[in-house]
């Protein structure tokens, strides 16, 4: 489909040698559409995809008009039709919609038509992530088991898999094995600008154009906004709305208010990305956000990383928007490069970006939004949130008091030191004992920083002589093979296994309550004596039950703090002020002693963090381990369905 084109706006982008046909915000300003060049930049993303596929029918000129009306009013009660440049899914929600377009092929074929017409019409792909479970951990072979034993759980799913990679077009599965949805998104799925081929007549040429637009996509998971870190536009919808995406079907929505969120400032010595991203779902939670976007803006963006800046917008669905927005700059440049990313296709970005009034620097004329927040990053302070909503952000030195009021007000009983046994082994367990603690998630395993700063202070507390105490689970489930890589590379994988946390898997694991049981002795020790016990995760969500049935107090908290809980073993202690542990020379060990410097972090992080490994990784994505290629399945236009399947 050609656009209509009503504010002649279609143009030529010349990136070196090749040339893209673009539709320009600026021009279309000059052309009637009056002061667009104030709007949010989530918002221009908008009105160029209404530009783009202005038909007269699902996206007519007056719906257009609208966007720019929306700048005089700040919220606008106007449906539009928006089409997102491709779909994400991930495996527990993505294999039903699967299904359907086998089951689709079945039906063209029983009516005697062509069954491999049935295809998405725009790119899907389908991230293999939220199988995987701790079942093993603890030592180096527990990667290798979980994985054996997620393939034996699994083998019809990924049969069925494999056959819909080979049957369909537009349609690509990225293994089990691989990483976590979201993170393969960041770091290789996402172009920040889009391009494909069309037909289409400009002037007196009629042929083939490739035309340049900003990547956009719905998925089939809440935390497809992590993304928004990277100038992508996205968010989570149901498995209906996103087969109808497949399929070519634009999706209904409301022009929406966009609050602003003006940053300012540096974060402190100490603190991380964690701290900021539950600092600011708590802030937006109290702000109210449901059904709009948030857009970042102010001069503290020139102080966050691409990969604090998706952690930021992974909480989207915690802080209650549709999406956490940041738009391009040259952070977002760099992370392209460093990512692995072809350097035509960053000059594609910059140029194109820059084109369209996208490209943010620190002399950009602030949006207009609904509304605006602001917060200084110097006033974030070293946070977790707990014990059971992701809004319940409470600094580290108040963790302790908060779980002995949650005690009392929560679970209606008193911390009063009592230890109970533990079948066969040589430790009791009492309330507030922090029984699980996962290094897992997107949300945090795709930044750098928080990965190495948990890696240094494994190498610190294992040179003082301390380790998980003995009641912990301890796991590390990095979101993409890329962490696993530049942690080997540093050492720092040897320092974490010294301490416990040893690779458990690819993929959501604890996140999304794939944590595996507990030692079945432990679990009947907390279940039998009615022990509130402790988790402690990197993960974006803490409601009770879901970690693991047998733990009631959830904490996010930072891959760094995750490593000091399982040390520290308990949040009944203040790690501000009270000792981890013991060291091996006798002496009480401090989180202070161990907590490794941001010119500690940055030096590893430039010096281990290349494009190289990205490269490396994601040079044969798509192929799979060992396990899947022994995976055999008939190439056919139609699956051949397994009467006897459960």
């Amino acid at each position: 489909m050609t656009s209509l084109d009503s504010f002649k706006c279609r143009k030529i982008l010349k990136v070196g040698s090749k040339s893209y046909v673009y539709y320009s915000l600026p021009t279309a300003e000059k052309n009637g559409l009056k002061g667009i060049s104030r709007l949010p930049y989530s918002m221009k993303v908008l009105l160029e995809n209404l530009l783009r596929n202005e038909d007269d029918r699902t996206v007519k000129k007056a719906d257009i008009q609208a966007v720019a009306k929306w700048m005089r009013k700040k919220a606008l009660e106007h449906e539009i039709a928006f089409r997102p440049a491709r779909v994400l899914m991930q495996d527990f929600t993505g294999v039903p919609a699967v299904v359907d377009l086998a089951a689709m092929r079945n039906a063209m074929q029983a009516l005697g038509g062509n069954a491999e017409k049935i295809n998405p019409l725009v790119p899907v792909d389908l991230v293999i992530d939220h199988s995987v479970i701790v079942n093993f951990f603890g030592d180096n072979k527990a990667f290798g088991k979980n994985v054996t034993e997620e393939y034996k759980q699994n083998q019809e799913r990924y049969e069925f898999l494999k056959w819909g990679q080979k049957a369909f077009s537009n349609f690509s599965v990225v293994p089990p094995g691989t990483g976590i949805c979201h993170q393969v998104n960041l770091e290789y799925l996402a172009q920040t600008v889009w391009t494909r081929k069309q037909k289409m007549t400009i002037g007196r040429k009629t042929g083939t154009f490739e035309v340049a637009y900003p990547d956009s996509l719905v998925g089939t998971d809440s935390h497809t906004t992590m993304v928004n870190g990277l100038a992508v536009l996205g968010w989570g919808v149901g498995g209906i709305e996103a087969e109808a995406a497949m399929l070519g079907q634009p999706l209904s929505m409301l022009l929406p208010e966009v609050v602003g969120f003006k940053l300012s400032g540096a974060l402190k010595e100490g603190v991380t990305a964690t701290d900021l991203v539950l600092t600011v779902t708590q802030m937006l939670r109290k702000q109210g956000v449901v059904g709009k976007f948030v857009e970042f803006f102010g001069p503290g963006l020139d102080h966050l990383s691409v990969a604090d800046k998706s952690t930021i917008a992974n909480m989207a669905p915690e802080y209650g928007a549709t999406c956490g927005f940041f738009p391009v700059d040259a952070e977002t440049l760099g992370y392209l490069k460093t990512s692995g990313r072809a350097s035509a296709r960053v000059a594609l970005v910059e140029k194109y970006a820059k084109a369209q009034g996208l490209f943010r620097t620190a002399k950009s004329p602030d949006p207009v939004f609904t509304v605006t927040l602001k917060l200084d990053l110097a006033d974030v302070v070293p946070s977790l949130a707990g014990p059971k909503r992701p809004e319940g952000r409470v600094a580290l030195p108040a963790v302790s008091e908060g779980f002995t009021t949650a005690m009392d007000a929560e679970y209606k009983k008193a911390l009063d030191g009592v230890r109970y046994s533990v079948d066969g082994r040589n430790f009791d367990l009492g309330h507030g004992d922090v029984v699980i603690a996962a290094i897992t998630s997107c949300t945090n395993t795709s930044n750098p920083s928080v990965l190495i700063g948990a890696g240094l202070l494994a190498r610190n507390a294992a040179a003082k002589g301390l380790k998980a105490a003995p009641w912990v689970k301890t796991s590390l489930a990095p979101g993409s093979q890329v962490v696993a890589e530049y942690l080997a590379n540093s050492g720092l994988q040897k320092d974490l296994d010294k301490v416990g946390f040893n690779l458990v898997g690819f993929g959501c694991t604890t996140c999304i309550g794939n944590s595996g049981p507990l030692p079945e002795e432990i679990s009947k020790s907390i279940n039998d004596n009615g022990i509130v016990a402790a988790a402690v995760l990197s993960g974006n969500r803490n409601f009770e039950g879901r970690v693991s049935p047998d733990v009631q107090a959830n904490y996010l908290a930072s891959p760094p703090l995750v490593v000091a809980y399982a040390l520290a073993g308990t949040v009944t202690k203040n790690l501000s002020v009270d000792p981890i542990g013991t060291g091996k020379d006798g002496k009480p060990v401090y989180l202070k002693d161990i907590w490794p410097t941001t010119k500690e972090i940055n030096a590893f992080v430039k010096k281990y963090v290349t494009s190289t490994i990205f490269k490396k990784k994601y040079a044969d994505v798509f192929k799979g381990d060992t396990n899947l290629r022994k995976i055999k399945t008939v190439d056919s236009e139609t699956y051949k369905w397994n009467m006897s399947s459960t």
